[in-house]
């Protein structure tokens, strides 16, 4: 999937209302490529949500930017930084619905050659990947992964993304097409820790998790331009109930949870 590209799902989200002659429009939820490739779209489709959704798949900040033009009326994206600057500051949220939070990863070959298995932070352990120059694939497309990937260079004091870097590969995929490159050329990359544990046939690691900062909040909001409001805070109240329970008894193949609740209920940002 392009750096630009929005990929639409169709959910029959209400069995009554898809099969009826006449019916309200679907919501148009517009969510990231991690969401999809974690599992937990595939939960939203087998819960039969209160109201037909129409699913929009793309990286964070090409979601928030179409929900900013009035083109989504419920968004889910892991992307604070620019959920505030895009959605909350210009007054386009309605409706601020903390769900839940995974966790980020840093993953690579399992000889480890920058030894990022030893580290302190996952600041240290990125620069110790700039220090070794080892080969690191970057997502690119400004994705929630990709926003997160460029603070923790931000924290370690390194500017990877220049010419003397040729260590550093921007892929511009999605998470699973990124980390396929990363295992084609034993390199290093960020990934979140459900969609990576549903990968197969693949080399890579997780080597580093031990840290606050490689926590992964993805945020529900209403916007204000929704074309049926009452639809959408319907969806959103029903999500973190019947939706977001599921997704906490998910379980990582090591008997982990792959999801944490976030605390709150939906509020209006404003």
């Amino acid at each position: 999937m392009g750096r630009h590209t929005l990929a639409v799902v169709g959910i029959c989200a209400a069995h009554a209302a898809c099969t009826r002659g006449t019916q309200a429009a679907p919501l148009r939820l517009g969510t990231t490529t991690t969401v999809e490739q974690s599992g937990a779209l595939a939960l939203l489709d087998s819960l039969h949500p209160p109201t037909p959704v129409r699913v929009i798949i793309g990286a964070s900040g090409t979601i928030l930017r179409s929900a900013a033009a009035g083109d989504l009326d419920v968004v889910i994206t892991h992307a604070p930084s620019l959920e505030q600057r895009l959605l909350i500051d210009p007054g386009h949220a309605a409706l601020r619905c903390p769900l839940v939070a995974s966790r980020f990863a840093i993953v690579g070959p399992p000889v480890d050659p920058a030894h990022t298995a030893t580290a302190t932070t996952a600041a240290d352990a990125f620069r110790r990947i700039a220090a070794a120059r080892a080969p690191f694939i970057s997502r690119g497309d400004s994705s929630g992964t990709h926003i997160k990937e460029l603070a923790l260079w931000k924290s370690a004091g390194v500017a990877p993304a220049t010419p003397k870097n040729p260590w550093y590969v921007q892929a511009g995929g999605d998470q699973a097409a990124t980390l396929r490159i990363a295992d084609e050329r034993g390199a290093y990359a960020l990934a979140d820790l459900p969609t990576f544990t549903r990968l197969t046939g693949i080399d890579l690691r997780v080597l580093f998790t031990a840290d606050t900062a490689l926590g992964n909040p993805y945020t529900l909001y209403v916007t204000r331009s929704a074309s049926d409001t009452g639809g959408a805070a319907r969806f959103s109240t029903w999500a973190l109930a019947d939706w977001r329970a599921r997704l906490l008894a998910v379980r990582l193949p090591d008997g982990e949870a792959a999801f944490a609740p976030l605390e709150g209920g939906c509020t209006s940002p404003t």
